[in-house]
């Protein structure tokens, strides 16, 4: 039997979509005679995991508590395995102005942006700033939080005059806005997970139609209001691209185990990528266990492959615990290999 510890929770503004993905992935796996404890990221859980020294750490935290690589560190430091990516990756995609940057120069489409702090934004004059982003990118544009996740502060712009009210929104939840060209097209997300062999694996893209049109923190979490297809209604050459697409995120970004690349795919059938996602949802409504459930494997099964393979990066890993004598801690599982990380 398995010791796995679940993280849900925190301060974040996703704390209560943390503590449903951590309640859903630890009911499953207790079908599976895996013993799973829950700890919110309190004062208290340090001491717990020394005392308990769980086999394997899975962060189900959202927002910047489990996705800006902070509680990842912690775990390395602790010597302790966990499911997920390393610190550095979360890193390069908790940054979404940088992950765009990374993709557009492995090639995959991404699309024009600006970011923009909240300093240089009041400092230049913000009726000047906007009417100069308008010019250069076009509307409609979508304004969002250079960092964060569940769509909270998103906004879809189509007006200039709607322009100042949607970087109010993106500063309630960060310092950066990031303002986009809004592409049209299908909304689709691929979750990445990590195979039997090590290699990256794509499951079903999952195409996402909001009843309001627009994909909110309201239309994500709570169930119909959001139409679910998968897989999405895409030609087999839009697929092709979107997976293909998808892989390369995970690999560039240095992803490791499982996360979940959000596209918008053109009707030219090219994936524009909009995020990644080191930490996806695994609520009754989010995307990656729609997507395992549409898959070849079970959810419960995709989970405690999961488990294994974090396990087994930590054994084979130079100095992990397959390589020292009995009796020594494990050290934490290091960047997936070839991410350059």
């Amino acid at each position: 039997m398995r010791h796995v510890l679940i993280l849900a929770g925190g301060l974040s503004h996703e704390r209560d979509v943390s503590l449903r993905s951590g309640r859903r992935v630890a009911d499953l796996l207790r079908r599976s005679d895996v013993d799973v404890q829950v700890h919110d990221l309190d004062v208290d859980l340090l001491g717990s995991i020394t005392q308990t020294r769980p086999e394997v750490v899975w962060p189900l935290l959202h927002g910047a508590a489990g996705e800006d690589g902070a509680i990842r560190d912690v775990l390395e430091t602790l010597a302790i395995p966990y499911v997920g990516s390393s610190p550095q990756a979360c890193r390069l995609t908790w940054d979404k102005p940088v992950a765009k940057a990374l993709l557009a120069r492995a090639g995959v489409a991404t699309p024009p942006s600006v970011a923009m702090s909240h300093d240089t934004f009041r400092e230049l004059g913000a009726a000047a700033v906007l009417d100069a982003v308008v010019a250069r990118i076009g509307l409609p544009l979508v304004v969002k939080p250079a960092r964060g996740g569940s769509a909270l502060g998103l906004s879809v712009v189509r007006t200039r005059e709607d322009l100042p009210t949607a970087m109010v929104n993106a500063y309630a939840y960060g310092d950066i806005a990031l303002i986009e060209h809004c592409v049209g097209g299908v909304e689709v997300a691929v979750s990445v997970v990590e195979g039997p062999d090590g290699e990256p694996m794509a499951l079903p893209a999952v195409e996402i139609v909001p009843d309001g049109g627009l994909y909110s923190y309201g239309a994500r979490y709570t169930a119909g209001e959001t139409e679910f297809f998968t897989p999405a209604r895409l030609s087999d050459r839009a697929t092709a691209a979107a997976t293909a697409a998808a892989l390369t995120a995970y690999r560039t970004l240095g992803h490791r185990h499982l996360s979940r690349i959000d596209l918008i795919v053109d009707d030219h059938d090219t994936p524009w990528f909009l995020e990644g996602n080191v930490a996806p949802g695994m609520t009754e409504t989010s995307l990656l266990p729609l997507a395992a459930e549409a898959g070849d494997e079970a959810a419960d099964a995709l989970y405690l492959r999961l488990i294994e393979r974090a396990l087994l990066g930590d054994v084979l890993r130079p100095g992990g615990a397959g390589n020292r004598g009995a009796g020594r801690p494990a050290a934490g599982p290091g960047p997936a290999a070839g991410s350059g990380l």
